[in-house]
């Protein structure tokens, strides 16, 4: 379908259907086709929390789960 089409198919559709179209439209101004809020760079804090994270990890593997663990976790939540 062209952006012709789409643009005169519009005003055919439902107060409803047009709100979903609104919504979708924000949702992807906001986030971008991929889904990802993302300006493209990690802030400071950002890249310090993440230097952070690796160091504790790095001193104690074993705390952390591992992908099993969480991924078990999620589908139990999921299942509730």
């Amino acid at each position: 379908m062209s952006t012709a089409e789409i643009l005169a198919e519009l005003p055919r559709l439902s107060p409803a259907e047009q709100n979903q179209i609104r919504q979708k439209l924000d949702e992807l101004a906001t986030y971008g086709a991929d889904g990802w809020l993302d300006d493209g760079e990690l802030t400071d804090a950002d890249k310090r929390l993440l230097d952070e994270r690796l160091a504790a990890s790095a001193k104690n593997p074993e705390a952390g789960s591992t992908w099993e663990q969480v991924e078990a976790r999620i589908h139990a939540k999921l299942r509730r």
